[in-house]
Order: structure tokens, then C-alpha cells, then sequence
């Protein structure tokens, strides 16, 4: 079961309504736009989790982000490794 709706009225420029207008497609501009809202939510709760960690741990460094994201992409090249030698 899909959640209620309730109709708004919202102001925005109106290049930004026809261009959201011209990519909605089939599911209209009404789910586009819900969609564009719930995105900005997640990005909302994310900074506060952030501000929240920082807050409590300190902020983390340019040089621990390259790490973890150089020990991610290690990882996905042996996983992609590891399925090319399995088949």
C-alpha cells in the first residue's frame, strides 16, 4: 500500500519546473519532484551524522578518506579478480 499524498502548492524558477517537467516521464512531475525532495532529505540526515561524528571524534583528514577509499577499490579488484577465477 502506497503512503498517503497531500497536494501542495510550491514556487520554484520556472527553467528548474520545466526542466524537472521534461525528465519526469511516465511517473509525472509530481513523483519526480517527491523523489528530488526525499534525496535532499537523506543528504539532510546525513550532514547531521556527520556533524554529530565530527563533533564527537574530530574531523577526519584528507589522507584517511584517500586510504579507505584506496583499500576500497583494493577490495573491489580482488573480489572481481576472485570471480573471473571462479567461472
Amino acid at each position: 500500500m502506497s503512503e498517503p499524498t497531500g497536494k501542495y502548492s510550491i514556487t520554484m524558477p520556472r527553467d528548474v519546473a520545466e526542466a524537472a517537467k521534461a525528465r519526469s516521464g511516465p511517473s509525472g512531475l509530481s513523483a519526480y519532484v517527491a523523489a528530488a525532495v526525499a534525496r535532499q532529505i537523506e543528504r539532510d540526515n546525513l550532514n547531521e551524522l556527520i556533524h554529530v561524528a565530527e563533533a564527537e571524534h574530530g574531523r577526519v583528514t584528507d589522507e584517511e578518506i584517500q586510504s579507505l577509499r584506496d583499500q576500497l577499490h583494493q577490495a573491489r579488484r580482488e573480489q572481481a579478480q576472485g570471480g573471473t577465477n571462479a567461472a
